[in-house]
């Protein structure tokens, strides 16, 4: 997958500015893809000039311009093309996990840290997607929401989304659990 088209995937339901795609990406879509701000403007850019999103300028009395972007039929053509596509695996590329794999040959403590930090982010990642889930549904149930909902994709993209922080913090503590067990431990015998 490019950044494309997980951008084509964010504008799919409303125009958004390159400010709003940001924010989008960082709620709604970090679920799935990371982009910082620089590297959406960027791609907004290439997306355009390809024909593949089409952006108007919005004049504002009190704020600078804003461009609204949009998929085109060409942009919706490649996310068709994008989706009929064999999906690639996905691999977990992690700093944390390697340093955790490193745990029993340097000093715990920066890494006890580490690892209750990335606990903490990703309960506060878990609560958030759950309140935009409350949002998508509404005041239907999940289940009349996957049955009924006009668009459902977001939906179930932010419910990988929370399963993956859930795993993702209970994996964290117990990684926690185990190395702080096993520092108190290693310093009993060294007194």
């Amino acid at each position: 997958m490019a950044l494309r088209h997980a951008v084509l995937a964010a504008l799919l339901d409303a125009e958004l500015s390159g400010y709003q795609l940001a924010k989008s990406f960082s709620v709604g879509v970090a679920n799935f893809w990371h982009a910082l701000p620089q590297q959406l403007y960027a791609e907004l850019a290439r997306l355009e000039k390809e024909g593949l999103v089409a952006g108007r300028e919005v004049v504002q009395d009190t704020r600078p311009n804003k461009r609204l972007f949009t998929v085109t039929g060409a942009g919706l053509a490649e996310l068709e093309r994008f989706t009929e596509a064999a999906a690639k695996p996905s691999f977990m590329r992690d700093d944390l996990v390697v340093k955790v794999h490193a745990a029993d040959h340097v000093d715990l403590g920066a890494l006890l840290a580490q690892l209750a930090e990335r606990a903490e982010v990703a309960r506060a990642k878990t609560a958030l997607f759950g309140q935009l889930l409350e949002r998508m549904r509404g005041c239907r149930t999940e289940e009349e929401f996957l049955r009924h909902g006009k668009r459902v994709g977001p939906y179930l993209t932010c419910l990988a989304g929370i399963a993956y922080e859930q795993a993702n913090e209970q994996w964290c503590e117990r990684t926690l659990t185990v190395l702080g067990e096993r520092k108190a431990a290693d310093a009993r015998r060294h007194h």
